[in-house]
């Protein structure tokens, strides 16, 4: 029987307290984050993990004293390795591969060539390809696979911010809580993503145009007439100008218009600390002091069943699609300006 291994990419959050300053070093490490050269990158890291570190103590230990990200990918891990699996002649094996912490991509390839598939089909949970996440996550996973001699047939599925049964399932909830947030007036639904710095985007990063294509797909889902929605960003950190708008003054200006307000959280697949904490918490307690009469935040697709049907479908079109690099269409869905698309003929990771 033909056996395949999928690895699940995501960036992983500290277990415990004591792990919250060398996950943010490892973040901050990267060099798709902090674009400098060595040492100085390792310099800048090191100086703000020390200083973030206090305050993300505080956001994990809202949700327990540690992030609940691998709890959550290891049930749409179960998820999806089930569907795969029911009725298939081939054998799928479901790995997960943590940018920050554990378990690491060396652990996962570790597990990877004990299991000695036939091949392997790289799947990031970001729906929407950045750099600075699916990138660097599959950069990652190349580098280590190669050091541990793997060389089975490797597939990347690079993106997928318009796939049915992702779009399917956030819609899904996203109206029900739209439809009771009607009871307090016109709700605005706010599709909040995580921000990037706007040089990231200038550099060719086809991130906020994803963004774009997620929000226009949900609104063809949702269907209704004349809705007040805006795609903003969220999670912004120093000095550098972000991409606007941002989720935090649009809470704002709902608030002080007395609007009801709906946050869909469009780029995370599963609940953690952006959106636990920062939209269901720091940010409801800014809409109530904004004045909104009514402030709902729809959780992640986690493992909606729309949702992990949607994954298994592209693990399955992956496994007969003679590309090796592909979209949840099947091909690239970036125009040739964004220069930092993996499908593009020039790029490396």
């Amino acid at each position: 029987m033909k056996k395949i291994a999928v690895i699940l990419f995501n960036l992983g959050g500290p277990d415990q307290q004591s792990s919250v300053q060398p996950f943010l070093f490892n973040l901050f490490n990267d060099a798709a984050i902090i674009r400098l050269p060595q040492p100085l990158r390792f310099l800048i890291a090191k100086l703000i993990s020390i200083r973030r570190a206090p305050i993300a103590r505080e956001i994990y230990a809202k949700m327990g004293g540690g992030s609940p990200i691998l709890k959550n990918t290891q049930q749409q891990k179960q998820a999806l390795e089930n569907t795969l699996n029911k009725d298939s002649e081939t054998t799928f094996k479901i790995f997960i591969a943590m940018n920050y912490w554990h378990p690491f991509a060396t652990e996962a390839a570790s597990d990877v060539k004990q299991f000695a598939p036939d091949s392997i089909i790289l799947l990031p949970l970001y729906p929407q390809f950045s750099t600075t996440t699916t990138k660097s996550s599959l950069k990652n996973w190349h580098k280590t696979a190669k050091k541990n001699k793997i060389i089975a047939p490797t597939k990347t599925i690079c993106c997928y911010p318009q796939q049915s049964g992702f779009i399917r399932a956030l819609a899904d909830t996203t109206r029900q809580a739209y439809n009771e947030a009607r009871k307090f007036g016109l709700p605005r639904i706010l599709f909040s993503a995580h921000g990037l710095p706007e040089k990231i985007i200038q550099a060719g990063d086809p991130y906020q145009k994803q963004c774009e294509m997620t929000v226009q797909a949900l609104r063809d889902a949702l269907a209704i007439d004349n809705l007040d929605s805006v795609l903003c960003f969220q999670s912004r950190v120093g000095p550098l100008q972000w991409i606007t708008p941002a989720t935090d003054d649009e809470v704002k200006k709902a608030g002080a218009e007395k609007r009801p307000l709906v946050v869909v959280p469009i780029a995370f697949v599963s609940d953690h600390s952006e959106t636990l904490v920062e939209l269901d918490i720091e940010y409801r307690h800014l809409a109530q002091q904004a004045g909104s009469p009514s402030y709902t935040v729809v959780p992640a697709v986690g493992t909606a069943p729309d949702f992990i049907e949607g994954l298994a479908q592209l693990v399955r079109n992956a496994t007969q699609s003679e590309k090796t690099c592909a979209s949840a269409t099947g091909g690239r869905i970036c125009n040739k300006g964004f220069s930092g698309c993996i499908c593009s003929p020039a790029s490396s990771l």
